[in-house]
């Protein structure tokens, strides 16, 4: 017997995206089989987990509107306390992780590699899980982003779920008719303090590894970048941002191998794997303590009918899982160079992790 989506699509998941907001799941397909589906028809939402399975679920009743959640509307949010929070990688760890990383940057093997940790926090919950339309709601009053995101789909007939709460600044794919986007966040500083050398070489490198995988796709001699080395503020620090285009060749321009190419030449997100991308692919799989899920993946919506999407990389993000009676999970990483220094590199996956850990385990009451 088949899932039955249909007991009550109301209830059966829903998503908010930035101008976005959908309900009433219909069905879910696997993407790494059935990604020709994603340009067949339908608003889909997407989670791609960075290191596990890629899941879309088609949804019925979607609303285009950027009005604001009434006031009356607003929920208090309860997270963990804010000592509960454990790493997967203490700072030795990660200290010895990013010498072994300029070790191979030194052996030639790599230029540069994204090394992460995730923390996570007991948070128990009744299924689907807690109140992400609370978190959602503190994320964007303390810390808004431009593809800010909330997914909730139970599991259901054995089918996988999800639970995703996301501030991402970051956008791994938008395409608007034949016209492909993508713009890579590399460099990071504390507000008031400039970009390192450092900073300026990595979002160089990879500015062109996305550039190599959107040529796969595109018109020849259409690939170009609009925008380079912008620093950007965002709330509690500063980014740097490029951004890549191009014109999707006919043959891939919402055909049925469209997804499938798109994805085949660009997950996980060069930004935050690294280049080139097989070899980090391989140092983050001997050098992390455990598996990233969503976060560093691809989190968002495509509306096939519409040929349009936007798919934000998994950064800035929270999930909880079930396991252990619930836990709540974020990540946090930076982007390992030759001219990096560990101490340095640690202290950015502290200020990119300590404005939202904050507001993830405090009881708030959004204003």
């Amino acid at each position: 017997m088949g899932v039955n989506w249909s007991r009550d699509p109301r209830r059966e998941g829903s998503a908010e995206f930035r101008g976005v907001r959908a309900r009433g799941v219909v069905e879910r397909i696997d993407v790494a089989t059935q990604a020709h589906r994603l340009s067949e028809g339908g608003f889909w939402v997407l989670v791609a987990e960075f290191d596990g399975r890629m899941s879309a679920w088609r949804f019925t009743d979607v609303d285009y509107t950027d009005a604001p959640v009434p006031a009356s509307e607003h929920r208090a949010w309860s997270g963990p306390p804010a000592d509960a929070w454990e790493s997967s990688m203490d700072r030795e760890a990660y200290l010895s992780g990013v010498h072994h990383i300029r070790n191979a940057i030194a052996d030639g093997d790599v230029y540069q590699v994204n090394l992460c940790r995730v923390m996570s926090a007991a948070l128990p919950a009744s299924a689907p899980g807690p109140d992400a339309v609370a978190l959602s709601q503190t994320l964007t009053s303390g810390n808004p982003s431009r593809f800010a995101s909330r997914i909730v789909v139970p599991s259901i007939d054995g089918e996988p779920g999800v639970w995703i709460v996301s501030a991402s600044p970051e956008l791994y794919l938008g395409v608007e008719g034949e016209v492909v986007t993508s713009s890579p966040i590399k460099g990071t500083a504390a507000p008031g303090e400039p970009m390192l050398p450092k900073d300026e070489s990595e979002n160089v490198m990879i500015t062109d590894l996305i550039r190599n995988d959107l040529s796969h796709v595109a018109v020849p001699g259409s690939v170009h970048v609009p925008e380079f080395l912008a620093e950007h503020e965002h709330p509690g620090l500063s980014h740097l941002q490029s951004t890549v285009q191009a014109t999707l060749a006919p043959e891939f321009e919402w055909s049925q191998a469209m997804w499938p190419a798109l994805l085949d030449g660009t997950f996980p997100p060069g930004s935050v794997s690294g280049a080139p991308k097989a070899s980090a692919l391989e140092i983050i799989a001997r050098e992390e303590r455990a598996s990233r899920g969503p976060y560093c993946g691809g989190i968002g919506w495509i509306d096939a009918d519409a040929r349009r999407a936007e798919l934000a990389v998994g950064i800035r993000t929270f999930w909880w899982t079930p396991d252990g009676g619930g836990r709540l999970h974020f990540g946090t990483g930076a982007g390992i160079t030759w001219g990096s220094d560990p101490d340095g590199e640690w202290r950015e996956t502290e200020l990119k992790a300590k404005r939202l850990i904050a507001l993830a385990s405090t009881t708030i009451i959004v204003p």
